[in-house]
């Protein structure tokens, strides 16, 4: 703890000795350019805490330091480590308990698959990934997701399935609802596998694919030999996933997506 304390110290003695940096002249007459700020105190204190985290001096489940407490050990605001926590909070990393005694406190988190969505969803949107690069990802973990189902999935797992299936074989189920459970159904895969990593990319990719992934099943014309390809594909990925085929399972899910792909030429055409 004394050489990580040393490290930020040392760290924001050089922040505060760097002159500040001068405007630069803007390439367009009217654009105005502002000083460079300096490296953001509370941003430390998530280098910090991160460092620990990836030493394993700090795991899932333990508790920090209270606030003033941290504040002193790092010689920073109790400001500056108000708002590492909430930031770090807002990924999943940590979380608070208000109140008092033992389960009071903020506490290092395992990262939830909501906030590996949302992360994802908000990438996509702003095209930092595009639609056809996420689909890419996707066809190659689904075809090793659906593998490792074939040949790990229990009656648990294999009753979900079913399950899924006859939502999505509904003859009046809608489209939206058919998106959702035909999302339930590939993370149930991923789920089988007994990847908690597999599964909780595989649940991101699709919360970020919902939204565009609809928007091509509501502008199908021919929707009724759109899903019922869909639906004979799922059946068949179920069944050899359920006769402990993982070399056809494999094969099947990544066929199934390039043919959706193809059956919702809008959602690649990125």
């Amino acid at each position: 703890m004394r050489r990580t304390l040393l490290c930020y110290n040392c760290a924001m003695a050089d922040l505060t000795n760097h002159d500040e940096v001068r405007p630069q002249r803007a390439r367009g007459a009217e654009a105005a350019w502002t000083p460079v700020s300096r490296s953001s105190t509370h941003q430390l204190v998530i280098d910090a805490i991160e460092e620990r985290i990836m030493t394993g001096t700090l795991t899932v489940g333990d508790l920090l330091p209270p606030e003033r407490e941290l504040a002193s050990r790092l010689q920073v605001s109790r400001a500056a480590v108000r708002e590492a926590i909430r930031v770090l909070e807002a990924h999943g990393v940590l979380r608070s308990e208000v109140g008092s005694g033992r389960g009071a406190g903020t506490f290092v988190a395992s990262l939830p698959s909501a906030a590996l969505a949302q992360f994802l969803r908000l990438h996509v949107a702003l095209s930092n990934f595009r639609i056809a690069e996420v689909l890419e990802t996707r066809t190659l973990l689904e075809h090793a997701s659906a593998a490792l189902a074939a040949e790990r999935a229990d009656a648990q797992d294999r009753a979900e399935l079913e399950r899924l299936l006859a939502v999505m074989d509904d003859p009046a189920v809608s489209r939206e609802a058919f998106n959702d459970a035909d999302t339930a159904f590939h993370v149930a895969i991923a789920r089988a596998g007994g990847n908690a990593l597999f599964s909780d990319l595989t649940e991101a990719i699709r919360a970020s694919l919902r939204a565009p992934i609809l928007e091509a099943l509501t502008e199908v014309a021919d929707w009724e030999d759109v899903v019922a390809a869909l639906r004979t594909q799922h059946h068949e990925i179920h069944r050899a996933i359920t006769e402990g085929r993982a070399e056809d399972a494999a094969a099947l899910s990544s066929e199934h997506i390039r043919t959706a792909m193809a059956l919702l030429p809008d959602l690649s055409t990125d």
